[in-house]
Formats: C-alpha cells, sequence, structure tokens
C-alpha cells in the first residue's frame, strides 16, 4: 500500500525539531513492505499547495497523521490547536477520500474526543509502530478492525487493549532518508532522539503516563549510539533527548553517557532531568558527552506543594543538582507551575525566591496548571466543582486555587518584569 504521512503540527513552541513519533511509524511501515512517503508541515507556507503535490504526485492509499499538541497550555490566552489540524484534514478530504488515521501524543491524551472533533476515520493511541502496520494488512485483506488493539473508531471507542512494547529495540527507529539533507544540517534545528519511554512517578498533574505508558522501557544504549552516529553522518549535531524523565533510572543515563563518549562525537545535547538520584559522577559523564543544557523541573520551591504534586524531591536536592550541573558547565533552565492545589500566597513568595536562589540560566513560571483526564488534578478539580465529571477536557481547562486567581498573574508579571531571563 502506499502510505502519505503528515505531521499535522505548524506551531513553533519553544524550539524547531522533527516528528520524531511519525518517522518511527513511518520506518516500521516501510519495513513492513509498504510505499511510504512523509510530509512535515512546519515551516511550509502554504500548507494546502504543499498537501495537493503530495496528495495528487503520491496517490496514497491510506493517510497517517500524527497530531502532536493539543493547545499552547497558556491559561491567561490560550490557544487551541487542533483547529489549523481540522483544516488540514479538510484539505485532505478534498483531494482524496482515502482514510485518515491519527496518532501522535496529543491525540493519545485524548484518542476518542480528538477523532470525533476533527472528523477523521481513526486513531492510534499510543506506539504506531505494531498497530499500524498491522492495521494496513487488515485494510488489505478486508477484514473487521474491531478487536485490533490500540485502535479507536467514532462513537465506538477502543477496540482492543493497548499493547506496550517490553523492549524498544524490537521497534525501528527513523532512518535518515525520511527526512531531507537541508533539513538535518538546519542548524537551529534540534534533533528529537528518545532511548526511553513510559514514566512511573504519577505526578499529579502530567499526562505521560497516558501517551508512554507506566512502566520505564528502554533502546539499548548501542543502539541509540549508533542512531545519532548516523543522524550525524548525515549533518546533524545538536540533539534534544526528549525521555521524560532522562536521569531514571541513573545506571542507564550513565551507560548512554559513557557510550556517546566512547563515539568520540563532537556533539551538543540537552536533556529533562528529574532533581533526584543525580550524583557528581553523572554529571560529569553528561558534560563529557556533549550535554550542555539541562531542563530542570522543580515546579516550586515549598515542600508541601511539591508533597501535594507527589514529587519525590525536596527542594535542597534541586540547589545541590543545580550546584553541580553548574560546576561542570551545562547551563540550567528551570520551570516553575503556580497554582496547583494547597498553593497559598506564601508558597508562591517562596517558590519565586527558591528560584532566584538558584541563579539559573532561564526560567519559565507557569500560572494555572492545564487540567490532563486520568490524572489526580483532574480528580482534585471535580471533588472542588472546578470542571464537571463529563468534561473530556479535549478544550483546555486550568487548575488555579481559588483565591489565586486575580493576584497571581499580577504577582507572576511583577517578577518577570525584573528578570528578563524570566519567560
Amino acid at each position: 500500500m502506499r502510505v502519505l504521512f503528515i505531521s499535522a503540527n505548524t506551531e513553533q513552541i519553544n524550539m524547531h525539531t522533527l516528528p520524531l513519533g511519525l518517522g518511527c511509524v513511518a520506518q516500521a511501515t516501510q519495513q513492513a513492505g509498504h510505499d511510504v512517503e512523509l510530509v512535515d508541515l512546519m515551516f511550509r507556507d502554504d500548507t494546502r499547495l504543499v498537501l495537493k503535490d503530495a496528495i495528487e504526485g503520491f496517490r496514497p492509499d491510506i493517510i497517517g497523521m500524527s497530531v502532536r499538541n493539543i493547545d499552547d497550555q497558556n491559561r491567561e490566552n490560550p490557544t487551541f490547536l487542533l483547529d489549523p489540524v481540522k483544516e488540514i484534514i479538510s484539505d485532505c478530504r478534498a483531494l482524496s477520500d482515502v482514510p485518515i488515521v491519527l496518532g501522535g501524543a496529543g491525540y493519545s491524551i485524548f484518542p476518542e474526543s480528538a477523532l470525533i472533533y476533527l472528523g477523521a476515520d481513526m486513531g492510534i493511541q499510543g506506539e504506531g509502530e505494531v498497530a499500524f502496520p498491522v492495521l494496513l494488512e487488515m485494510f488489505k485483506q478486508g477484514a473487521d478492525l474491531s478487536g485490533l488493539p490500540c485502535l479507536y473508531l467514532p462513537q465506538h471507542g477502543l477496540q482492543g487493549k493497548r499493547i506496550f512494547a517490553k523492549n524498544l529495540d524490537t521497534l525501528p527507529l527513523p532512518d535518515t532518508h525520511l527526512w531531507s539533507p537541508s533539513t538535518l544540517k538546519d542548524q537551529e534545528l534540534w534533533m528529537p532522539v528518545q532511548t526511553r519511554r513510559g514514566c512511573p512517578l504519577n505526578c499529579s498533574y502530567c499526562s505521560t503516563a497516558t501517551i508512554e505508558g507506566r512502566i520505564i522501557r528502554r533502546h539499548s544504549p548501542k543502539v541509540v549510539t549508533e542512531w545519532i552516529t548516523q543522524l550525524v553522518k548525515a549533518g546533524s549535531f545538536q540533539f534534544y533527548l526528549v525521555d521524560n524523565t532522562f536521569n531514571l533510572p541513573p545506571w542507564y543515563a550513565k551507560e548512554i553517557c559513557r557510550k556517546l563518549i566512547d563515539t568520540g562525537l563532537d556533539i551538543s545535547w540537552w536533556c529533562i532531568m528529574y532533581p533526584k538520584d543525580v550524583d557528581e559522577e553523572l554529571v560529569k559523564l553528561m558534560a563529557r558527552a556533549g550535554c550542555k543544557q539541562v531542563s530542570l523541573g522543580f515546579e516550586s520551591g515549598s515542600e508541601k506543594i511539591l508533597k501535594n504534586m507527589n514529587k519525590r524531591f525536596k527542594p535542597e536536592e534541586v540547589r545541590q543538582i543545580s550546584e553541580m550541573l553548574t560546576e561542570h558547565g551545562i547551563q540550567r533552565i528551570g520551570f516553575l507551575l503556580l497554582g496547583e492545589p494547597g498553593e497559598t500566597k506564601e508558597t508562591v513568595d517562596k517558590s519565586l525566591a527558591f528560584a532566584d536562589s538558584l541563579n539559573l540560566d532561564g526560567l519559565k513560571v507557569t500560572v494555572g496548571i492545564r487540567i490532563y483526564p486520568n490524572t489526580f488534578l483532574a480528580k482534585t478539580a471535580i471533588e472542588e466543582n472546578v470542571i464537571e465529571p463529563q468534561n473530556d477536557l479535549l478544550f483546555p481547562r486550568f487548575y488555579l486555587t481559588r483565591g489565586l486567581e486575580d493576584w497571581l498573574p499580577e504577582r507572576s508579571k511583577e517578577y518577570r518584569s525584573t528578570r528578563p531571563w524570566v519567560f
């Protein structure tokens, strides 16, 4: 079958990157014997013309479309990102009557409501590398799709239980041929690399477990470094390790670094760290392996609020890790989430003072927390009548502790106004 994959994300949030998940599914589809073409609509001025050229030139039998983001998580002025995707689907419908299958991280959080809102034919929640090629084979055979794992059908929900690959090495990584040579050599691009999936931490507000599951599953360090080496040969030298928690488990993070050091590659990369279980050995290895920056998601400087978020670290641990990173020349970007259940003016000021004391290279301050389904925060919001139990949360809703609705946004603006490194 001829399969056209479309990355529908056109919103440039924070950084330039490539649709890694879609590339993985495209690679698996090609290895299953199908003809594949991948179109990334990011940075395309006339998406309708791009779609017209791709559909009329390739004449696909089916279209797979990745939905990365639902909204920008901005409480004060939220941008809903599915309407542009809906227009892309409408353009595809005008050009072809082949089935459209959704997937991607954003879609996987809202598999039923996003499918209905966007008007696609079906969707795959979670890892599509296995489910999508099976779906194609069933299409060829004209088989009944009911019971297919990970598949959602409009008004009929999940057809078969979700499945997760226990060993990520059984899933293919995208070959460089999927991207244009000029894209791979783009100096502003940070090439996404994922070494592991899944998160068992169960933070109160987080959607990662819905997307990837709660069990950590890994690629072997050898496979990861071989893949990065292939990308370097194609012209990429900057990498974003998209793992939700790069340092968990610590032994695995250290082995990744050792393997990268052994390659002798002259690369730069940054990652997300959970501020616990980080020792000096790991930080030294990260610096030697090319790590230039860490996103340090400590979220609060109040032990009380950290406990409410189900965080497993204390502010002093954050400070110690931050100091180690600085000593080894790794920049630190911090993150604060303000407005969590139990937040007060005192805990907000404590968090802001704590962030100041770290002398970070950058700080992202978020006021109000996006409520995602299947989280403890969603349960709390229902109990406090912030949202209705039947709300599917596709359209963004935010939690902000009652009594702080007016004060906290103003306090945040005041704080930012005198600190150019805060965004």
